[in-house]
C-alpha cells in the first residue's frame, strides 16, 4: 500500500494550490480527482458564465491574474484558460478518475480507500469544494415526464430548453444569473425566490468588492463576524459580472415581465405550490444591500475619502 505525507482530495484550483505548496516544501503528496483536473469549470458552467468578483482577486499562488482588465470579470473561456495555465504550471501528481470512497484513521495514519486502490497518508486535505453535490427537491420526482428538468450544473444556454415558460427554483448566484440569462433571451421566466441576500456591484464610484477589501472585511476572523460561526453557511450575495458588471435587482426583473414567487413547496394535482414569503425575501435582500452600502458610507466618512 503506497504511503504519502499528504493526500489531497479534489483536483480543482484549491487542490492544486495545496499541491503547489506541498511541492514548495518538499512534501511527498498525491492529488485524487474523481473526474479530470478543473472538471467543474470546464463542464459544469453555463456559456454566459462570468466571475462575480473582479479579476484582480484571482490570486492563485505564483499565478495572479495577468490580463489587461483587472477590474473586469473573466468570462467562462477566459477562466478556463487561466486555470489550465495554473494546472500546467503546478504539474501536480494527480490520479484522475479516482473516486474517494472512504477515509479513516487508525490512530497512526489515514487510510484512504478509492475506486483505484488504497493508500495511506499522514495528512488528508479535502479540497472538493462546497457545492459539488446537486441538491434537487424530492418533489421533482413527481413532475410529469413531459417537463424538462435541468440542474444549474447542467444548464448551458436558453437554446437547450423546450419552447414555453421556465421555472427557475432558487435565487442565489446561479439561480438569479440563469434567470437573467433566460429573460434576456426572451423566455417567460418564473422565479422561486429564496433567502439569498444581494449587494451592489458598484457604489460611490468603485466596485463594492474593492471597498470591502480596502476595509479589510475579507480579513475578518469568524469570531468577529456578526454572524459568528453562521457565516460559514451564509449564502453568497447575488450580483453579476456580466457585460462589465451590474446589480441583479429581482424587483426590476418583475417590472420587466418576470414572475416572482416565494419558495417552491410542493407539486400536487398538477399545480405547484409556493410559500407566501416573496415580500419578506425581497425586503431582506434589500436590507442587506443597504447595510453594506451604509458600512461603506461610514468607512468613507471615517477615512475622509472623497467618493
Amino acid at each position: 500500500m503506497q504511503h504519502y505525507s499528504v493526500i489531497i482530495v479534489g483536483g480543482g484550483q484549491a487542490g492544486l494550490a495545496i499541491s503547489h505548496y506541498c511541492q514548495k516544501y518538499g512534501m511527498h503528496h498525491l492529488v485524487l480527482e474523481k473526474n479530470t483536473v478543473m472538471n467543474a469549470w470546464q463542464n459544469k458552467r453555463w456559456d454566459s458564465f462570468t466571475l462575480v468578483t473582479p479579476n484582480w482577486q484571482c490570486l492563485l499562488p505564483d499565478h495572479p491574474y495577468d490580463g489587461t482588465d483587472p477590474h473586469g470579470f473573466m468570462q467562462r473561456e477566459e477562466i478556463i484558460d487561466y486555470l489550465n495555465r495554473f494546472a500546467e504550471k503546478v504539474n501536480a501528481p494527480v490520479l484522475e478518475h479516482t473516486q474517494v470512497q472512504q477515509v479513516s484513521h487508525d490512530g497512526h495514519r489515514f487510510q484512504v480507500v478509492t475506486s483505484n486502490g488504497e493508500f495511506t497518508a499522514d495528512q488528508v486535505v479535502v479540497a472538493s469544494g462546497s457545492y459539488q453535490d446537486p441538491i434537487i427537491p424530492r418533489l421533482a420526482e413527481r413532475l410529469p415526464v413531459s417537463v424538462q428538468q435541468l440542474h444549474s450544473e447542467q444548464y448551458k444556454n436558453p437554446q437547450q430548453l423546450q419552447d414555453g415558460g421556465v421555472l427557475v427554483v432558487g435565487s442565489g448566484q446561479s439561480g438569479a444569473q440563469i434567470a437573467e440569462d433566460l429573460h434576456l433571451a426572451g423566455k417567460q421566466v418564473y422565479l422561486a425566490v429564496g433567502e439569498a441576500p444581494r449587494c451592489a456591484r458598484f457604489y460611490r464610484g468603485r466596485d463594492v468588492v474593492d471597498w470591502l477589501t480596502e476595509m479589510k472585511y475579507y480579513e475578518m476572523p469568524v469570531h468577529e463576524h456578526p454572524l459568528r460561526e453562521g457565516v460559514r453557511d451564509n449564502t453568497n450575495h447575488y450580483v453579476t459580472g456580466r457585460d462589465g458588471g451590474r446589480d441583479i435587482d429581482l424587483r426590476r426583473f418583475a417590472r420587466d415581465g418576470m414572475e416572482l414567487y416565494g419558495k417552491l413547496l410542493d407539486f400536487d394535482g398538477g399545480c405547484l405550490r409556493f410559500s407566501p414569503t416573496l415580500k419578506s425575501a425581497l425586503d431582506s435582500a434589500d436590507k442587506t444591500y443597504n447595510a453594506i452600502n451604509e458600512r461603506i458610507d461610514q468607512y468613507i466618512e471615517r477615512a475622509a475619502i472623497e467618493a
